[in-house]
């Protein structure tokens, strides 16, 4: 049974190649020909934005999916708010390494820091 979503374009989210690289190396050692990678925006407040990201099937009911450098990516509609815009990458960095999303929306804007004061 297929779901219903939507095809979305790389204004929502674009992956660059180091991303898409270590995406299609996953799968392969995975043994799938393709997959997908879910990202959800998960917390927030003052901390900013945290994404929580997953190997997955497809895409699931009311979800928006992007095909982008060779990757799929599904993102929940609601996520879709918070991610639009979006670049993903991969760095092997040792001290900051992993996927990393650029956000130009995350603006941090924080009026608790106050209530934190000594």
């Amino acid at each position: 049974m297929k779901g219903g979503y939507t095809i979305g374009n790389e204004k929502l989210i674009k992956v660059l190649d180091g991303a898409s690289g270590h995406l299609l190396g996953l799968w392969r050692k995975q043994g799938k020909e393709e997959g997908a990678l879910r990202i959800a925006v998960v917390g927030g407040g003052c901390s900013g934005l945290q994404y929580q990201m997953d190997l997955v099937e497809g895409p699931r009911d009311r979800d928006i999916m992007v095909s982008s450098n060779g990757v799929k990516v599904v993102i929940d509609p609601k996520s879709a708010l918070f991610v639009s815009g979006s670049e993903l990458d991969y760095s092997d960095d040792l001290q900051q390494g992993g996927f990393k999303v650029t956000n130009p929306n995350a603006v941090v804007t924080c009026s608790c820091g106050e209530s934190f004061a000594a």
